[in-house]
């Protein structure tokens, strides 16, 4: 049993006004509400940090699984009521504590705004005093955790946003937020970017929507909807114990992103190769026009950032690649109910020597397998697939046939070239030749059942003492 999650993102539109976008006013609306909510969630950072004792209050429950009184830590809706108590003027409170009088220093500020940052403020406090308690104990003088900070995504509540999903079938997309200008709260619309692809998504069955977050950058906004779905999914150990299980075995590489074999009763049932088409190449040039920039530059000044134009750009690539690789492995899992997906176990990959282009671009390539990694193990979960990372050692040196020692060589100008990095490999034994990257998606699986190569070594018993 698990969940799985996933985010659905809705653009605003903040292009010109003329061609639909939001105007500059709308603009300047959502900088000044994400402002205010930095100060008011730092507002009550301090107030939880100088009252440590609350967070660690223990209160009284009847526990009706047990029939008994019991003793838990206090939730975050109590510390939620307790702060309001004393920091908001209401009826019931008109003098809130002196210092903290919140509604006096964010004035009309909508009670689903300051409860958001509340909830904020409580987990960064707690987590801080968490990790120094945790610090204190181990006695070292460096690596004390610094403060929390204010700032967060703001989270809209029901009665901060009016999202219609049927307008979507229309041109005219709006989302309807509530925003602060700067001396009061206002409802405003949003242009959005959006398609029948979100609706459809958002809509799916068995699809939790939580609040959304409100993302802002630089160049653009966004809406950022999450959702949870529970899953049922088996432990490895039990699915190992079905002969009918099937393995899935993704080789990631540089030219080929991804190798992917199916196996089911010691048989490849299905290969698929997912090229870069030339993400590669296009990055490289890129990346050396960032390095021949940087030379002419000089030495940069710290706390500048050349180049932006240029690293979003391949950032962006990157981010697409690693997506619709991630989406046609999970593809492949949802066609084999009940399958594991198997990757290697790789951690420290340094690339040495080479142009610092090259150098750059190696470490771009490792970056986008880690992502590739990352966003197929969430995709697969979706579909109750469960992720094994395999010992890598020897699956690109031994023969996925017969299990002997080959060697990995290239074919350059007619003329056979024995290399590490050859794109092909031949077995002295059984005298096969085929794909390298090929070869090592199936070993994975060898791996995985601990066969051949990947067979675990007991150490040899060691000799009896004679006793006396």
């Amino acid at each position: 049993m698990g969940k799985a999650t996933r985010t659905t993102k809705l653009l605003l539109d903040l292009g010109k006004r003329d061609q639909g976008g939001a105007n500059t006013a709308k603009q300047a609306a959502l900088t000044a509400t994400v402002e205010v909510l930095n100060a008011a969630r730092g507002f009550y950072i301090n107030f939880f940090l100088a009252h440590p004792d609350k967070l660690a209050e223990r209160v009284l429950y009847y526990s009706e699984q047990h029939l008994e009184m019991r003793e838990r830590a206090i939730s975050a809706h109590e510390l939620l009521t307790w702060a309001e108590t004393c920091t908001v003027a209401t009826k019931a409170h008109p003098h809130p504590w002196p210092g903290w009088d919140f509604s006096e220093r964010f004035p009309e500020m909508p009670c689903e705004y300051r409860r958001s940052v509340i909830k904020d403020a409580i987990g960064k406090a707690r987590s801080y005093l968490s990790n120094l308690a945790n610090w204190q104990k181990t006695g070292k003088k460096k690596g004390k955790p610094g403060l929390p900070g204010a700032r967060n995504h703001p989270t809209l509540y029901q009665g901060l946003i009016t999202l219609d999903l049927a307008q979507f079938s229309t041109k005219e997309r709006y989302v309807r937020l509530k925003v602060y200008t700067g001396e009061r709260w206002e409802w405003h619309n949003y242009p959005v970017r959006a398609s029948r692809y979100f609706q459809r998504r958002l809509t799916q069955a068995n699809w939790e929507k939580e609040s959304p977050k409100l993302v802002l950058h630089k160049h653009e906004a966004s809406l950022h909807f999450a959702q949870t779905k529970q899953i049922t999914a088996k432990k490895v150990v039990e699915r190992k114990q079905d002969p009918d299980l099937v393995t899935v075995g993704v080789d990631l590489n540089v030219k080929n992103l991804a190798v992917i074999t199916v196996r089911q009763h010691d048989t490849i049932m299905k290969t698929l190769f997912v090229t870069d088409h030339g993400l590669d190449q296009a990055r490289f040039k890129h990346l050396k026009r960032i390095a021949k920039k940087q030379h002419l530059s000089g030495k940069p000044v710290k706390g500048e950032h050349s180049n932006q134009e240029l690293w979003r750009h391949v950032r962006r690539m990157n981010e697409d690649a690693a997506q619709k690789v991630a989406r046609s492995i999970a593809e492949v899992c949802a066609n084999y109910p009940g399958c594991v997906l198997l990757f290697e176990r790789l951690r420290k990959i340094k690339q040495r020597g080479g142009s610092k282009s090259r150098r750059m671009n190696r470490k771009q390539a490792n970056q986008l397998r880690g992502k590739i990694n990352q966003y197929a193990k969430a995709k697969a979960f979706e579909h109750g697939v469960v992720t094994v990372e395999i010992n890598p050692h020897g699956t690109s040196h031994y023969c996925s046939r017969c299990g002997a020692k080959g060697e990995r060589f290239s074919l350059l100008g007619g003329k056979r070239i024995t290399a590490k990095w050859g794109k092909l490999f031949a077995c002295p034994v059984c005298h096969s030749q085929t794909n390298a990257d090929h070869n090592a998606s199936q070993n994975m699986h060898h791996s995985f059942y601990h066969e051949w190569h990947w067979r675990p070594q007991h150490p040899p018993p060691s000799p009896v003492k004679p006793s006396g």
